[in-house]
């Protein structure tokens, strides 16, 4: 499996990982279980996706059962925005290592640049973007270097290998350089030929910072969510159905190639056994110089994950 390896610590993050995002609590043990029998070594998690107990059930099976070793599988959790003060981030970093069972965590990300009133875990957790009233976001006036320097204890403490920032564009990377003693080694952004990023994947690039992209297939995690704006599919564009018909393979791989081809990361996900085969499977074809500019032309601005449209203060941050 190809892999990306980390400038500081040189630890090899896969090209091809599995995401968790909507992941149902009920399936995921068995569906984690099953990706690593599949070969997935890579799983992406997330505090607020609210399955990390259920995801940490799955590797712990799987290594009871002799598929892998902890030290083969590199796990990413990410830090809620309602900790960001330095008095929570360690706390929460240590009850997310608990409900996944290990000891540490390859790679743990800053969520969201937006630090948001602080929620007691012990009464809601996640907690999401809403208050206790389901409809208020209330921020908090935590600056990221409070919160970075909270995180580098997590490095110094062993309970994370690496660290690195999400949905973050190059103005605050460059300010988290300017006082980061563990510079960010993985920046995770939205990243699909509606929204190519191509100013910022150079930066981070330049800054040898890793890229993971997710939403890969645009629009299609945002339907049943309401959030797809009216795009049109990815997955049934003409522009990449005809390059998945050139190489006999599927949309889903395309779109995946179209992004590990320039080694920047993708951690789809799907609860179907061969379509979850056939993402891992997707290096295995090139792209032309043809084809991506083919794919390139897609290019609208359009961006689905927009802390903008969860409440009219947060379009600051868009």
């Amino acid at each position: 499996m190809t892999s990306i390896a980390l400038a500081r610590t040189g630890q090899k993050m896969p090209l091809v990982g599995f995401g968790l995002w909507k992941v149902t609590k009920s399936t995921c043990a068995d569906t984690v279980y099953n990706a690593i029998k599949a070969g997935y070594r890579l799983f992406d998690g997330a505090g607020d996706y609210g399955n990390e107990k259920e995801a940490g059930e799955g590797v712990r099976r799987a290594l009871q059962d002799g598929l892998v070793k902890r030290e083969e599988l590199f796990i990413t959790s990410k830090l809620w925005n309602t900790f960001h003060a330095k008095e929570h981030v360690k706390a929460l970093a240590t009850k997310q290592l608990g409900l996944w069972g290990i000891d540490y965590f390859d790679l743990f990300l800053v969520h969201f640049p937006i630090a948001l009133q602080y929620v007691d875990p012990a009464e809601r957790y996640p907690p999401e973007w809403f208050g206790a009233d389901g409809k208020t976001v209330t921020t908090q006036d935590t600056p990221m270097q409070e919160t970075w320097q909270a995180m580098e204890e997590l490095v110094d403490a062993g309970q994370a290998k690496n660290i690195g920032l999400s949905n973050s564009q190059g103005s605050l990377i460059l300010d988290v350089l300017r006082y980061a003693r563990y510079k960010p080694q993985v920046l995770q952004v939205e990243l699909h030929p509606y929204l190519q990023q191509d100013a910022l994947v150079a930066l981070a690039k330049t800054l040898k910072i890793a890229i993971t992209a997710y939403s890969s297939f645009g629009p299609a995690s945002y339907v049943e969510l309401s959030m797809d704006r009216g795009a049109g599919s990815l997955l049934t564009h003409d522009a990449v159905t005809s390059l998945a018909n050139k190489y006999n393979k599927t949309t889903a791989q395309v779109l995946l190639r179209w992004a590990t081809q320039r080694e920047i990361a993708v951690v789809p996900k799907s609860n179907n056994h061969e379509r979850l085969v056939q993402n891992l499977d997707s290096e295995s074809f090139d792209l032309t110089p043809d084809d991506f500019k083919a794919l390139s032309r897609l290019e609208c601005g359009l961006r689905l994950n927009d802390p903008a449209d969860i409440s009219p203060f947060l379009a600051i941050f868009a």
